[in-house]
């Protein structure tokens, strides 16, 4: 750096909480926002892979939660004093259109991906508008166009970008609030479908997850965690209500 620079998009003296946080985008999100001087809660419902996480980071600590459930919310939040920065990323996907999604699936899959964005949110807030902090939640392509066999992930997406809207509306000089949409990104997330619905074509298949992003290749976690850091940062504070896609073309085609 030259006299008188700095380092941009630091978070020094930060306090982040990231949900998910354990594997995949959330771990990817952990590790950046680490590396940028914050100090990080890895919330996760499982306890023992965030706390191994924890370890190899240093600044950071594991807590137990489970995103879609009230009591386990409060309780985690219980543990803070103070909070700057929420990244909503938790959540699960469904193969199946409509009239292959059973009932109890399309509301798994909406309380995971939705009710916990608001339980989370809600728990968080009051600390958050302490702080004028900032809330990043990880959307998806699919909630911003169709995807096919993907009724209900498409419909909780959907509500994720709109909720963000939503609370940037709500509160637009208390905090920041913007929502990221990924492509299709290389993570134990899409190794658990291929393995699940495509095992005996799994190379078939992602091929041609690869060929529906136009840049020709899947995302990596590190893509996603890198937007993260930025929109948490000082030089995004004009941001407020955005909706990133992060899809290597997929939306632009």
């Amino acid at each position: 750096m030259t006299a008188g620079s700095r380092e941009r998009y630091r978070l020094d003296g930060k306090v982040a909480l990231v949900t998910g946080g354990a594997s995949g985008i959330g771990e990817a999100t952990c590790r950046e926002l680490v590396s940028a001087g914050a100090q990080v809660w890895i919330a996760d419902l499982n306890y023992q892979a965030a706390e191994a996480l924890g370890r190899t980071l240093g600044n950071a600590k594991p807590l137990q939660m489970n995103v879609a459930d009230a009591k386990s919310v409060s309780e985690g939040f219980g543990q803070l004093t103070s909070l700057d920065i929420l990244v909503n990323n938790a959540g699960i996907g469904l193969v199946g259109d409509v009239l292959h999604t059973a009932e109890e699936d399309f509301l798994r899959v909406m309380n995971v991906n939705v009710t916990s964005v608001f339980l989370v949110t809600k728990a968080a807030l009051p600390l958050l508008l302490q702080s004028h902090g900032s809330i990043v939640n990880l959307g998806s392509v699919a909630g911003l166009v169709g995807v096919k066999q993907r009724f209900a992930y498409c419909a909780s997406k959907g509500a994720v970008v709109a909720m963000t809207r939503q609370l940037a509306v709500d509160y637009p000089k208390e905090l920041r609030v913007n929502c990221i949409a990924p492509g299709t990104v290389q993570t134990p997330f899409v190794e658990g479908y291929l393995d699940k619905y495509h095992a005996h074509e799994k190379d078939k298949v992602r091929g041609e997850l690869v060929a529906r992003q136009p840049i020709g290749r899947l995302g990596t976690p590190e893509d996603v965690a890198g937007l993260v850091r930025y929109l948490c940062s000082e030089e995004a504070s004009f941001m407020n209500g955005a909706v990133l896609p992060i899809d290597g073309g997929w939306t632009a085609a």
